[in-house]
């Protein structure tokens, strides 16, 4: 009886019947992904955003056993590459490599933004952070906070500082600087970390801040003088330089972080499973030793919501610094 009754089954399956719909959703949730996921990084290729992201895509897919293919869409400060992912349809399938500056302050800075990145994106999870570290040229003569507190007053002209571009990291870092020690400086943007890089190398310009892993060999080689990470806790990489709480400034806090995010209104069953992928990848140590490598430590979030209240909380953060230094992009 047991098998006739079995084989009987797909004859109920008629048009109108409840059962076929009770039987779809749990089969949906196991398929998921049955199809290769994009994964949109909005820089060209190379750079640190580039690794990080190839990096947890590769992880990711070995533990969804799906294909991620990662694609580069950069321009116009980020808002390319978001504004692709915020329209895509929410199933899971487009997600977005979400930074600091290009994810959210380029949101703060930018005159038209066609995305609320609060509202109109669903947080998946966090990758870690790059803390930025303060770095001068020699001919400055400050080697801590306070000293260039007073180098800078008396300074005449301004100092400067270099960044790769209006309402980057690099620029609204200096920005809060120069606001919490009531200090004036002159910001000089380029097109990328590069060329600003370069100048300052070359003492055209006092400053410049960044994530630590492309300034580490200056450092080192003594062509830059770091005077502080704008971070909680010192960094592994360079455990020497000190941090900006350390020298009585503990609202000076910066990072170059990494996250993922996807449109609104995904199923929370498909963001439980690529969180969980997510953090089963930073967990990995060979992963972790990779992205330390690029300056990131790992830091990865409880929950999806966990990172989305990040996001509102940093957001919240950087928008008072852009108001008060009047940070625009024309």
């Amino acid at each position: 009886m047991r098998r006739r009754a079995a084989l009987m089954l797909p004859a109920l399956a008629l048009p109108g019947l409840v059962l076929p719909a009770l039987v779809r959703p749990a089969r949906a949730q196991e398929r998921y992904p049955d199809r290769p996921i994009r994964l949109i990084i909005p820089f060209a290729t190379g750079g640190s955003n580039d690794v990080v992201g190839r990096l947890v895509a590769e992880g990711m897919g070995q533990r969804l056993g799906q294909t991620f293919v990662v694609e580069n869409r950069g321009g116009a400060g980020g808002l390319i590459g978001n504004d692709l992912v915020a329209k895509s349809k929410p199933e899971g399938y487009d997600l977005l490599l979400a930074g600091s500056g290009s994810f959210l302050i380029s949101s703060l800075v930018q005159q038209r933004v066609p995305y609320d990145v609060l509202k109109d994106f669903t947080p998946v999870g966090f990758i870690g952070q790059a803390p930025n570290v303060i770095c001068l040229n020699p001919s400055v003569p400050a080697r801590t906070l306070k000293e260039l507190q007073e180098v800078a007053k008396k300074a005449n002209p301004p100092l400067t500082y270099g960044s790769p571009g209006v309402g980057t990291t690099g620029h609204a870092l200096p920005a809060m600087i120069a606001l919490t020690l009531g200090i004036e400086m002159e910001h000089v943007p380029y097109r990328g970390t590069g060329p600003a890089l370069t100048d300052v190398l070359a003492g055209r310009l006092s400053m410049i801040t960044n994530a630590l892993a492309p300034l580490k060999p200056h450092i080192e080689s003594g062509a830059l003088r770091a005077i502080g990470i704008a971070a909680t806790k010192r960094s592994p990489v360079m455990p020497n330089i000190p941090t900006t709480g350390e020298q009585g400034f503990p609202g000076i806090l910066s990072s170059t972080w990494y996250g993922i995010v996807g449109p609104k209104d995904m199923p929370p069953d498909r963001v439980a499973k690529l969180h969980a992928a997510l953090n089963a990848t930073l967990a990995d140590p060979e992963t972790g030793r990779r992205l330390l490598d690029e300056g990131v430590e790992v830091e990865a979030s409880d929950t999806p919501a966990a990172y989305g209240r990040f996001l509102a909380e940093d957001r919240a953060r950087w928008a008072d610094v852009v108001r008060r230094a009047q940070i625009r992009v024309e």
